[in-house]
């Protein structure tokens, strides 16, 4: 059989069984941490929660997840991600879940740190995972579908969250308590579904014929060899690698201009005048934007395999919405500007992922990823904070917003000067750039 042919038939089959399956996890996942955003809407009353506490609060889960992301994916290396990732669900859905019987800022606080902790390793668990399935060519279009999964959390989880804040009062709960308490039922199923669906490794693929499974572990060993040729590092080189630490400061932007803006826009839409549902509605467009890029832009990259500037671009495209959105009034202007920003927030992430994984592999891949992940989401804190901290200051939200702005245009400056080897991603057998598109 001809290979291409082969090729086409084994990624498009490990496709079909792994990315609808991960995609409805960190669906999940994403909707569990960043829900906190619609629950503030009522929350912040109820609780006396202001603006700076709130920002606090929901960014105190990132200091959580930077201590504990790198020993969870070397975990996850060891252990296999079945294990681990069913560890990780069950014990974030335990925890979201909870979110609903806070009392006030010190509960509100402790159960943001507890659930970084659960979820600590999910995210560059995946990624990593992804690595082991797909190879280089095929990164930036796969992870892209993957991260799709952040704005559909919200293009489908806002309106849902909305509705759910309507339950107000139904067996003496607040709205905000049904809300945390339904978001997390389908966390504890999926942490089941994973251990019996995930497979760990390729070479333990019984659902691949015996022609595909030899033709991607080949293949995947190929790509580690070609990179190891190159230098292999070990875990604690990757750690220290310049380069590891300066995607690690482009991660930081790319993360401040998107949790900055998630956790506050729900309030922003909300002070137009409309209806928590309506606010869920509104708030949802920028993520529409965002789930259409996050794919297309993907893609793009991977058929030209060009990396920089489809990286550079929407970092820029991002700054340059939520900076306009801040000099705009009218509610319809100041939401096509925070539209355009959706395009770079999302498009910029699966592009951004190829950087690490084109010269990393195994335990190395593993720890590096998750580093770039946990310094990335400190911005998780800072951001969040900065803009909760400035509104109380200042009583408006422009400048956290051009502070997030800021950062997402520092991103694209440090990627410009950045040196990325194509030549890493390419194989002989694919034909160079032309990989067999199956996707």
């Amino acid at each position: 059989m001809d290979s291409r042919d082969l090729e086409r038939r084994t990624i498009a089959k490990v496709s079909a069984r792994l990315v609808p399956f991960l995609i409805t996890c960190y669906f999940v996942a994403y909707l569990d941490r960043v829900n906190v955003g619609f629950a503030a809407l009522t929350m912040n009353t109820d609780l006396g929660l202001s603006a700076s506490a709130f920002g606090f609060g929901a960014g105190i889960f990132f200091l959580a997840y930077f201590v504990f992301e790198v020993p969870s994916n070397l975990f996850l290396e060891r252990v296999g991600a079945r294990k681990w990732i069913a560890r990780i669900m069950f014990t974030w859905g335990v925890v979201s879940g909870a979110t609903a019987f806070i009392t006030g800022e010190k509960s509100f606080f402790l159960v943001r740190v507890l659930l970084g902790i659960a979820e600590a390793g999910f995210f560059p668990g995946i990624i990593f995972y992804l690595t082991l399935w797909f190879p280089a060519v095929y990164r930036a279009r796969i992870i892209g579908y993957f991260m799709a999964a952040i704005p559909l959390s919200t293009v489908i989880g806002a309106p849902v969250s909305g509705l759910l804040l309507g339950l107000d009062g139904v067996v003496g709960l607040r709205g905000w308590q049904w809300l945390f308490v339904i978001e997390a039922v389908p966390a504890l199923i999926l942490s089941v579904v994973v251990f019996f669906y995930l497979t760990d490794r390729p070479a333990d693929a019984t659902w691949l014929e015996p022609d595909e499974r030899a033709w991607l572990v080949a293949r995947q060993q190929q790509e580690q060899t070609k990179r190891e040729t190159v230098r292999r590092y070990s875990v604690a080189e990757a750690l220290l690698n310049p380069k590891v630490l300066a995607l690690s400061l482009v991660y930081f932007g790319a993360v401040a201009t998107n949790y900055g803006l998630s956790f506050f826009l729900p309030q922003i839409v909300k002070a137009f005048g409309v209806s928590n549902f309506q606010a869920g509605l509104v708030t949802a467009l920028p993520y529409v934007v965002g789930a259409i890029s996050i794919v297309w832009w993907g893609r793009h990259s991977d058929r030209t395999l060009e990396r920089r500037f489809h990286l550079a671009f929407p970092l820029c495209v991002a700054s340059a919405g939520i900076a306009a959105s801040t000099a705009l009034d009218d509610p319809t202007m100041k939401m096509v500007a925070l539209s355009i920003a959706g395009f770079g927030i999302f498009g910029c992430l699966p592009v951004f992922w190829t950087f690490p994984t084109a010269f990393l592999c195994g335990a190395a891949a593993a720890g590096g990823i998750a580093l770039i992940n946990s310094i990335g989401n400190l911005a998780g804190f800072a951001g969040p904070y900065a803009v909760g901290r400035i509104k109380d200051w200042t009583g408006s939200y422009t400048g956290g917003l051009l502070s997030l702005a800021a950062a997402g245009f520092t991103a694209a400056a440090i990627v410009l000067a950045l040196e990325h080897d194509r030549s890493l991603e390419r194989v002989p057998d694919t034909g160079g750039e032309q990989p067999a598109q199956t996707l």
